[in-house]
């Protein structure tokens, strides 16, 4: 329960921020307005660590400019024709803060492009109500310590509720992209959100299709960057929005036929992402959220629909959903714009994430060990991760006897790392060494020898150089 008395403490701490203090007295001394506005406001008012400063003014762009430049180190001006200036600002108690200051705003958004028709306002009640949520819709004057909140704001904070100051159907018509971060409030705050705000989501959810890829992708980083974020997966897959950018989400819910029985593949991928993020913490404590791992395990399991095959005797079989799996996944991230990087990773993991249950069922030779850490290569610590996460069976038998055979894994990977540079494994004479020993020129029978003396390294491990140098003769004289 919101504890009003303390939130309002918190206020007067954030008035008192040494940078908030600077930028009050300089406006305040040029004869404008100045107000702490948005996500500062609503995470100080629930006792949330407060990030990014955003200010709003009655003060226009080229007054902002003025005031800030004679106390602040850096300035820029790039969503000047959105009123935004930004500025870097010394803090006497530490280090300098970035922050933005937006003169109000009265506009609207095209309904095609999404694109905004500026136009500037004079009224801070105007420019709050033409924000996203009422949580978001509040400001906080300074220095004089008043909180504005025309839309009820703090009543939807106690109630812990999410609602757009306009009616839904007007604030996403706007900008179809506050949809998505419903969601992702939603999963960041733990708040419900409105019946009628949720209604309109599925409604104008085609409406999704006018805004850019790139701003798609960002919302659902975010969104797999919080601390709950199979609650707003449930908000994206209950409303249909998920279809209109990554509808392989919603098609894990596969009909049950009544002779065949699975167990429940979206149900499966949310638990697992759950625990994936719960051993994340624990391997992983005080780093950032991984949302490529995040998004791998969501996706692992996503070529099931296409590959399912119902067999005699109620059996169920997904043979190759691993690749199948992989290639959907990348096919979805280059049309979300994702980076190659990230792409890559997702794609191998996806691909990879079978490849120990063969290793439950009977210990690996070294030379397997080597191989799955050579394939994982850079993926390898998010690959246990993920592996691990995959089992969600209640059979507590079954689940002790997977995680022991994965614990023996790494105790294996551990040893043999300690034993022989695993996490780079090469042949033990490189390129330059073939030609010299066999007396050939480069071309692609050295690559077949190199690939000869890599298959050995993977199978036997370290022999030593003079060891590598005779089999390689040997194969070479048994190609004739």
């Amino acid at each position: 329960m919101l504890n009003m008395a303390d939130s309002l403490a918190r206020l007067g701490a954030l008035a008192e921020h040494p940078v908030v203090r600077t930028l009050a007295t300089a406006f305040a001394d040029a004869g404008f307005d100045l107000a702490v506005v948005g996500g500062p406001v609503r995470d100080a008012l629930l006792g949330r660590p407060t990030h990014d400063l955003d200010f709003t003014t009655n003060a226009r762009p080229d007054d902002i400019l003025r005031i800030v430049k004679p106390i602040s180190t850096t300035q820029w001006d790039i969503g000047r024709e959105f009123g935004t200036i930004g500025a870097k600002v010394p803090s006497p108690d530490g280090p300098s803060e970035q922050v933005e200051i937006t003169t109000y705003r009265a506009d609207a958004y095209d309904g095609v492009t999404r694109k905004p028709v500026v136009s500037f306002g004079d009224d801070i009640d105007g420019d709050l109500v033409r924000r996203d949520f009422t949580v978001n819709a509040m400001a906080f004057l300074v220095p004089q310590q008043r909180l504005v909140d025309p839309t009820g704001g703090v009543e939807d904070l106690i109630a812990g509720l999410l609602r757009t100051p306009t009616t839904p159907e007007v604030s996403f018509g706007d900008d179809p992209l506050r949809m998505l971060r419903a969601a992702r409030f939603s999963a960041q705050l733990g708040f419900g959100i409105e019946e009628r705000t949720i209604a309109a989501m599925a409604e104008l959810r085609s409406t999704l299709s006018i805004v850019s890829p790139e701003r798609i992708q960002s919302e659902l980083i975010r969104l797999l960057q919080s601390d709950d974020p199979v609650r707003g997966i449930r908000v994206l897959v209950d409303t249909g929005l998920v279809d209109e950018f990554l509808p392989e989400v919603s098609a894990l819910r596969l009909e049950v036929d009544e002779h065949h029985h699975h167990k429940d593949v979206y149900e499966h991928s949310l638990t697992a992402l759950e625990q994936a993020i719960a051993l994340e913490h624990a391997r992983h404590p005080g780093e950032p959220a991984d949302a490529v791992l995040r998004l791998a395990v969501l996706l692992h399991d996503i070529g099931k629909p296409q590959t399912r095959k119902l067999e005699p005797g109620g059996a169920v079989s997904f043979h190759h959903h691993d690749v199948v799996g992989s290639r959907l996944a990348r096919k979805r991230m280059q049309a979300l714009r994702f980076d190659k990087e990230s792409t890559d990773a997702v794609a191998k993991l996806i691909e990879l994430h079978l490849r120990f249950f063969g290793y439950a069922e009977g210990a690996w030779t070294d030379s397997a060990v080597r191989r799955y850490v050579r394939d994982a290569g850079d993926q390898l610590e998010r690959l246990h991760i993920l592996t691990r996460a995959d089992v969600t069976t209640r059979n507590k038998r079954k689940a002790s006897r997977l995680a022991a055979a994965y614990d023996d894994i790494e105790a294996r990977i551990t040893a043999l790392r300690e034993q022989e540079e695993i996490d780079a494994i090469r042949p033990e004479l490189d390129g330059n060494d073939v030609q010299r020993i066999l007396g050939i020129a480069p071309g692609r029978e050295v690559g077949e020898a190199y690939r000869f003396l890599l298959e050995l390294r993977l199978d036997e491990g370290v022999i030593g150089p003079g060891a590598a140098e005779q089999r390689l003769r040997d194969w070479w004289a048994a190609r004739g």
